[in-house]
């Protein structure tokens, strides 16, 4: 069965860098495209960044254009966002989504920003 884990979440100063990793199984991960969303506290989930399924193509949200980057291992079946500059509105649960025939999502990873 499709299965997303993401890890590597954590407490991080502003400023500071986190990577989110993302294991996939159950599915053909190097023919499928895949983003990572974000939702905080109160607010609606949105789009972070964007990948195709070979990497050579991606997209971002403004907010986070030029501190944040999407990459892949398709030999590893993983994908992975560097964040770096972290801040405190970046605090929110991330989650990395394959598009199949519909949207499959992961659990969450929870990424916390504060002093």
């Amino acid at each position: 069965q499709v299965q997303l884990v993401e890890s590597g979440g954590g407490l991080v100063q502003p400023g500071g860098s986190l990577r989110l990793s993302c294991a996939a199984s159950g599915f053909t991960f190097s023919d499928t495209g895949m983003r990572w969303y974000r939702q905080a506290p109160g607010k609606e989930r949105e789009l972070v960044a964007a990948i195709t399924s070979t990497g050579g193509s991606t997209v971002y949200v403004n907010s986070v254009k030029g501190r944040f980057t999407i990459s892949r291992v398709n030999a590893k079946n993983t994908l992975y966002l560097q964040m770096n500059n972290l801040k405190p509105d970046d605090t929110a649960v991330y989650y990395c989504c394959a598009l199949l025939k519909t949207q499959f999502w992961g659990q969450g990873t929870q990424v916390t920003v504060s002093s």
